[in-house]
């Protein structure tokens, strides 16, 4: 079955590799997935020319991002396998806008996937 993230019509944009859409739950306004054209479960099976347009995708959307919503910051994200939080088999890139005062207190970052690794 083709992951619903390969269905063209809900990308925003698209470079030769990757497309990219909004996310359906999204955690911040603008947060978006970036996806390999290519049916793969791991961003560690893409190839360099996959990776690289992923990339260029990511900083293209930011760029969007920072003109529509002003975001103060982004945290950019992947999952690889179950263990890990992923629960779409097709691998994708998550780019989220951070806005001063979201939350609490932004310190650590994406080390807040593990409960009380922020602390440092």
């Amino acid at each position: 079955m083709k992951s619903p993230l390969l269905d063209e019509r809900n990308w925003v944009d698209e470079n030769e590799s990757a497309g990219a859409l909004r996310d359906r739950f999204p955690v911040s306004p603008g947060h978006t997935l970036v996806v390999p054209k290519r049916p793969v479960s791991s961003v560690f099976d893409l190839s360099d020319k996959e990776v690289l347009d992923c990339w260029r995708l990511l900083k293209l959307e930011a760029e969007k991002l920072r003109a529509s919503l002003s975001p103060d910051g982004f945290n950019i994200g992947v999952n690889v396998g179950a263990a890990a939080g992923q629960t779409v088999e097709q691998a994708h890139i998550h780019l989220i806008p951070r806005f001063r005062g979201d939350v609490e207190s932004p310190r650590g970052g994406v080390r807040g996937v593990v409960p009380g690794k922020t602390n440092y």
